[in-house]
């Protein structure tokens, strides 16, 4: 049976422990240590982890007092966005020496397209190499890749050979590197996810793709179609240079625990005013609010309304917002409050067309 795919080379590149990494090398002092990016007190919150320090289960995202409980030797240290923001662009600069569609995911990752390059090499293996050195050279920081066909399939791959590695998924490898791939490693599926999948039976791609359309439809809503698809290899997302955000937010993290919503409603002013500023300078409006609430246990809670037109001024986004917070009851004390806005008028509706293209096998990666 032969099997349709875009005809594209696609890299992944993802800096290794990127933020931790950069002090690192910084202050040699922190050479081989375990250390964390952000706050160690009660209220701080890890940004970044360094692998000697993910070795005692400290991650990002993590409270700062669970962090230092798993690692007694962990060292904090503050956050240096600007800094963390000049190797980025260091970093950045070595990719448009290859290509000029580079879709940035964050200061520490982007996806490449390299079918045509400015180097004319058709392997985008050894294009993905040469970055690597290049960054290495530049930076003294080292990066992962991933090569395949496609953004989904290089995005997995870049993390099978971390830190300091890179892996290619040849297109006639695709599909029985992507049946013996554990679930848990398939991007776009979370700790909640999986959990669910397994209980259906499903713990490998090869499980998933013996699931019928309908029966993950029926039991993964929306993404069922997304599962469907990249388990067979199929991911039509171009390279986007220029990415349209889907949502603009705002949020504020507390010194103090909030218990009361008339506590909350001067911080919400705040955050509405601060959404208002990014959605004016970026001449977006939108028609769906979320209020994002974290409370004192780092439990998530988020409560969405869509009206009828595009606002983009404080006041109505605070009316909302205001709606949403005496929507229900307050589970716990606040630690955390965000608003933003989706919907947005810069979607652009999608042409109900298909396209495929046949993939030549022999294809040099």
């Amino acid at each position: 049976m032969e099997l349709d795919f875009p005809k594209r080379k696609i890299i992944h590149v993802d800096m290794d422990a990127f933020y931790a990494s950069v002090e690192q090398y910084d202050n040699p002092d922190l050479k081989g240590k375990p250390i964390a990016v952000g706050g160690g007190s009660k209220r701080g919150v890890v940004s970044a982890a360094s692998y000697e320090a993910r070795k005692f289960g400290v991650r990002s995202a993590m409270a700062g007092y669970i962090a230092k409980k798993n690692c007694p030797d962990l060292i904090f240290v503050r956050p240096r966005f600007d800094r963390y923001k000049e190797v980025s662009n260091q970093v950045r600069d070595i990719f448009f020496e290859y290509t000029d569609l580079v879709e940035p995911l964050s200061l520490d990752e982007a996806y490449l397209d390299v079918t045509q390059n400015k180097k004319g090499n058709p392997s985008a293996t050894l294009i993905a190499k040469e970055i690597r050195k290049k960054i290495l050279d530049k930076t003294g920081l080292t990066a992962s890749a991933g090569i395949s066909i496609n953004k989904f399939i290089a995005k997995v791959a870049s993390d099978y050979n971390k830190p300091n590695g890179q892996k290619t998924v040849n297109p006639e490898e695709v599909i029985p590197f992507l049946e013996a791939l554990d679930i848990r490693k398939f991007y776009g599926v979370g700790k909640v996810t999986a959990e669910k999948m397994y209980k259906l039976g499903i713990f490998t791609g090869l499980d998933l793709k013996k699931k019928p359309l309908e029966f993950l439809d029926q039991h993964f809503g929306k993404s069922g179609s997304y599962y469907y698809h990249v388990v067979r290899g199929i991911h039509t997302s171009e390279v986007k240079p220029h990415r349209i955000p889907k949502s603009v937010g705002a949020e504020r993290t507390f010194s103090e625990n909030l218990s009361s919503e008339v506590f909350m409603l001067e911080k919400l002013d705040s955050i509405a005013g601060e959404l208002e500023r990014r959605l004016q300078k970026s001449k977006i409006a939108g028609k769906t609010i979320t209020l994002k609430i974290k409370y004192s246990d780092f439990t998530l809670q988020t409560r969405s309304k869509t009206i009828p037109y595009f606002i983009s001024n404080k006041e109505l986004i605070l009316e909302t917002a205001k709606e949403l917070l005496y929507q229900s009851e307050l589970q716990d004390s606040v630690r955390l409050l965000g608003i933003s806005l989706a919907n947005l008028n810069t979607e652009k509706k999608k042409a109900a067309e298909k396209e495929s293209v046949s993939v030549q096998l022999k294809i040099e990666f």
